[in-house]
C-alpha cells in the first residue's frame, strides 16, 4: 500500500471511530484477515480469532446500548474521548512508510481530528434529537450512526480517497452550519 494510500484509510477509519468506537477495527481487523489491508508491526492482533471475537460482541453491545435514550448520553461521554483515542489507534494501525515524526503527526492530528469532528457532530444530532422529540428520535439517530460507521469503514478499506472526501463534505456542511447561524445571531 502506498503512503497516501495508508494516510487515506488511516484518516478515513479513524471518522468511521467518531461514529462508533469498536466498528472500524472490527472492518479493520477483517479485512487485515483477508489480506485487504496490512497492519503495522504491533497491530497483527486485531486479525485473531480472538481480537475479531472481542470486537465483534463490543460492536454488538455499543450498537445496543445506543439504543437506550438515557445510556446514550452517559455513553456520548465517554465515547468522545474515547473516539479520539480509537481513531489515533485505528490510524496507527495502517499508516506506514513516513518518517517517525510526520508518521505521528498525521496519526494524532489527521486521526485523532477526524474522529473528533466525527463524535462532535454526532453528539450535537443527538442533542438536537433529544431536543426536538424528547429522546426518542435517539434510537433512530445510534442506528443512523451505526451505518455510517460500517459504510465508513469499509469505503476507508475499498475507497480510501472517496472516504476523505466524504469527510471534506463534512467538514465542509459543518462549516456552513456555524456560519449561517453566526450570521443568524448577529443579524
Amino acid at each position: 500500500m502506498s503512503v497516501l494510500t495508508s494516510v487515506a484509510v488511516g484518516i478515513g477509519l479513524a471518522a468511521a471511530c467518531g461514529f462508533r468506537i469498536f466498528v472500524p477495527f472490527l472492518v479493520l481487523g477483517i479485512a487485515a484477515r483477508l489480506g485487504e489491508v496490512p497492519l503495522t508491526s504491533g497491530f497483527a492482533w486485531l486479525a485473531s480469532n480472538e481480537a475479531l471475537l472481542a470486537l465483534t460482541v463490543a460492536t454488538v453491545l455499543e450498537a445496543a446500548a445506543y439504543k437506550v435514550p438515557w445510556l446514550d448520553h452517559l455513553l456520548d461521554l465517554l465515547a468522545s474521548p474515547a473516539a479520539v483515542v480509537a481513531g489515533m489507534l485505528a490510524s496507527a494501525a495502517v499508516v506506514t512508510n513516513l518518517p517517525p515524526l510526520l508518521r505521528y503527526a498525521t496519526i494524532v492530528i489527521g486521526g485523532g481530528g477526524a474522529a473528533a469532528l466525527v463524535q462532535g457532530a454526532t453528539v450535537l444530532a443527538r442533542v438536537k434529537s433529544a431536543v426536538t422529540t424528547g429522546g426518542l428520535g435517539n434510537p433512530l439517530v445510534a442506528l443512523w450512526e451505526l451505518g455510517s460507521a460500517f459504510v465508513t469503514s469499509a469505503l476507508a478499506i475499498l475507497a480510501p480517497f472517496l472516504a476523505l472526501l466524504l469527510l471534506a463534505l463534512l467538514v465542509g456542511g459543518i462549516l456552513i452550519l456555524i456560519v449561517s447561524r453566526s450570521k443568524g445571531v448577529r443579524a
